[in-house]
């Protein structure tokens, strides 16, 4: 069964009334899945799905509709899209769905507001074939991001979130937030996603380097949103979000680096308060400042503390990295 197959059974389940859920347990699943989370993109959605049929006509196209309050869903139906609904709002909450119930070979995940050419898409899916596990189509390389981009403070915020994930994982990336993957089903089938809302891509790309999958990017054109299409990003909101998602995963996958710095705080804190007493009593052999002598001891111990802290979890982390590592082998 393809997936023109599937897509005349799921019109006559429509018509019988019946609901077929086409899902992950289809026994001829799809070679490539083309995932296109949607949220009031009617001014391009038909353009992104006639594209992507034009590029990868054996594909399957599935538009998840995030509670839009236009004609997002009709049109995509009407372009010959699979269309589905995600009732939980967010970007993260798509993805989430897409990874569980759609099952396929090869993802590509792409936004529907037409900012990324599906010309590109051949180069991605050649380096997925290739044994690549996540392709990111790099805006940056080539320049036209930043000729077309007229969000100059989104740039200052990729900058500052790529900045800190390549330092955090001696990486050499250049485009953390790209909406434009494609992704091995190794990589989507292992993927726990946690984010809610527009920071999965960052947390897409914390993963696959935590967890040690090979990433390789492409560079490829970037284009605005056409006349008429308005964005949804906030630059506020969504850069604290990004930034709250860095914050946690440096905690959570990165404990000994995460609490040997909050050691080296309260141990330079307690260094400060701690100096003059030290100070006073070699020099009269008593104590005047007692107070301050409590908080650099107190200082002092959560230093220990947090630093013991950081040494457990970071064996509990590593414990778990060679589970999934173990795990991903047997898989093979």
């Amino acid at each position: 069964m393809n997936g023109g197959d599937n897509l005349v059974m799921e019109a006559q389940n429509r018509t019988t009334g019946r609901v077929r859920d086409y899902t992950v347990r289809d026994t001829a699943r799809p070679h490539i899945a083309v995932l296109v989370p949607c949220y009031n993109e009617e001014a391009t959605i038909a353009k992104v799905v006639r594209d992507f049929q034009r590029e990868l006509p054996e594909a399957t196209i599935f538009v998840y509709d995030n509670n839009s309050k236009d004609r997002t869903a009709q049109i995509a139906t009407d372009a010959g899209a699979v269309v589905r609904k995600e009732y939980r709002q967010g970007k993260g909450n798509v993805i989430r769905s897409m990874f569980r119930d759609i099952d396929a070979d090869i993802y590509v995940m792409v936004d529907g507001d037409d900012t990324y050419p599906a010309e590109f898409v051949h180069e991605l899916i050649q380096a997925v074939e290739s044994g690549v596990d996540m392709a990111i189509g790099d805006r940056l390389s080539n320049g036209s991001y930043f000729e077309e981009n007229k969000r100059p403070m989104h740039d200052a915020g990729n900058r500052l979130v790529r900045g800190l994930i390549n330092r955090l994982f001696r990486a050499k990336l250049r485009d953390i937030m790209s909406g434009y993957r494609v992704f091995s089903r190794r990589f989507v089938k292992n993927m726990p996603v946690l984010s809610e809302g527009f920071e999965i891509e960052t947390e897409m790309t914390l993963h696959a380097l935590d967890k040690r999958f090979s990433i390789r990017e492409v560079p490829i054109d970037y284009r605005d949103r056409p006349e008429g299409s308005v964005s949804k990003l906030n630059t506020v909101s969504d850069g604290f979000r990004v930034l709250k998602t860095v914050f946690w995963i440096f905690k959570d996958y990165k404990p000994l680096s995460f609490f040997g710095l909050v050691a080296l705080i309260f141990l330079l804190a307690g260094l400060a308060v701690g100096i003059p007493v030290v100070s006073e009593f070699l020099m009269t052999q008593k104590i005047h400042k007692i107070p301050s002598a409590i908080l650099a001891v107190g200082l002092v111990l959560l230093s220990t503390n947090a630093l013991t802290s950081g040494f457990i979890l970071d064996t509990i982390v590593k414990q778990h990295r060679d589970m999934f590592e173990l795990r991903l082998t047997q898989e093979r």
